[in-house]
């Protein structure tokens, strides 16, 4: 083979190469391609789904110590009983309450209309922990219930006031607020409904 076959062969090759690249470019006239991204955010079903899941979602506990005590009139003495209860109240965000539509996402804003900040769970008092602290008399055991029911009770006006439900949704709104920008939305609108 002679140098001039091989240069007639590489030049028949760049001649096949620029014919072929002038083809591709008559049949494509007009029609082009770009590469792009769309910053479009959307929540997917199962990131909603996942969020729902969190189920109850506690954003204050307030721990309390209660005095209770009740005394029996007596003939020769009155019979005393005070115990000393423990409890922690959790409030939060019932996840299993949230209405359809509950979240709704366009561009990089998301908006959720949450349930209103509550007590999680009514069976707060630590009965373990539940200590005597006078007793005089015989009691039944209505009479200890009826005590357990009175540190409850005082327990919830004591633990669930203005301040704290304000102070729950506080954190659930900061908390919540985070969740959704690490997400990657940048506006977020949070509804607590009443």
């Amino acid at each position: 083979m002679g140098k001039s076959f091989k240069m007639g062969l590489i030049l028949l090759g760049v001649v096949l190469v620029i014919a072929g690249a002038l083809w591709l470019r008559s049949c494509t006239k007009g029609d082009y391609i770009e590469i792009g991204a769309d910053n479009a955010i959307d929540a997917s079903p199962t990131q909603i789904q996942s969020i729902k899941d969190i189920g109850e979602w506690e954003f204050l506990s307030v721990s309390l110590e209660e005095l209770a005590d009740t005394v029996r009139k007596g003939f020769f003495s009155d019979d005393e009983l005070a115990r000393i209860y423990y409890g922690t109240l959790r409030l939060g965000i019932n996840m299993h309450q949230v209405e359809p539509g509950w979240l709704t996402a366009e561009g990089d804003s998301v908006s959720l209309s949450l349930p209103p900040v509550a007590l999680l769970d009514r069976d707060f008092i630590d009965e373990a922990r539940t200590k005597p602290f006078f007793e005089t008399g015989t009691w039944k055991p209505e009479d200890r219930e009826a005590l357990f029911r009175l540190a409850h009770k005082n327990m919830l006006a004591h633990g669930l006031t203005k301040e704290n439900l304000a102070a729950a949704e506080d954190n659930a709104r900061e908390q919540i607020t985070s969740l959704m920008k690490t997400m990657g939305f940048k506006k977020v609108t949070i509804i607590f409904k009443k």
